[in-house]
């Protein structure tokens, strides 16, 4: 906003001075700069994050499986699990030592998490394996991978108007610190005189 406040010292003015004019101009830049490179830089940004995440999200798919699990008996505790999707922390799980069948057809056996509030010795649930049969995270949902890239192209669309504001803030203030250097120099060269009866005649 305070880029197209700066836009007023086009209005014709004969104590327009040309420092005020210089700060017109840097503001329009600025404008010009927000309206155009903001979005290229979201555009790209989101573009690359959504690639990056649709082919992270394939290579989940490709390297996990689910598989039943069964339950030997529960165990003491409960462990919070995080949900790779939404990042969020879930409710509080029920741990289990489980029984499940490898995907090469190996029997494995380990303590998992389930989702289920009281679980019984032979109880089925769905578990995500990697392809030697270890317990791997649930893989990423396409959706969630495009939402993600969604929120960084905006954060880095954020990031260029900041950058650009910060830019426009530094030479208007290079360009104000001059001006007042200018001011003290003219002051210096008239100062000692000024009051005095007679000067300047």
């Amino acid at each position: 906003m305070r880029a197209i406040g700066g836009l007023w010292r086009w209005r014709h003015n004969p104590l327009c001075r040309a420092t005020d004019l210089a700060e017109a101009w840097v503001a329009l830049a600025a404008l010009l700069l927000t309206l155009l490179v903001v979005p290229v830089a979201g555009v790209l940004a989101g573009g690359a994050a959504q690639d990056a995440l649709q082919r992270s999200v394939r290579e989940q798919h490709a390297s996990r499986q689910p598989v039943t699990a069964t339950v030997v008996r529960e165990l003491e505790g409960a462990a919070l699990d995080i949900d790779p999707e939404t990042g969020a922390a879930q409710d509080l799980r029920t741990r289990v030592l489980a029984s499940w069948t490898a995907p090469d057809g190996t029997e494995r056996q380990g303590a998992v998490t389930t989702s289920r509030k009281d679980p019984r010795a032979g109880d089925r649930f769905r578990i995500w394996t990697d392809g030697q049969g270890r317990i791997a995270a649930r893989p990423l949902d396409s959706a969630t991978a495009a939402t993600h890239a969604v929120l960084a192209g905006f954060g880095a669309a954020l990031v260029a108007a900041g950058g650009v504001e910060a830019a426009r803030r530094l030479v208007v203030w290079r360009m104000v610190h001059r001006r007042y250097a200018r001011l003290d120099r003219a002051w210096d060269r008239v100062g000692p005189d000024w009051g005095r009866t007679g000067t300047g005649s």
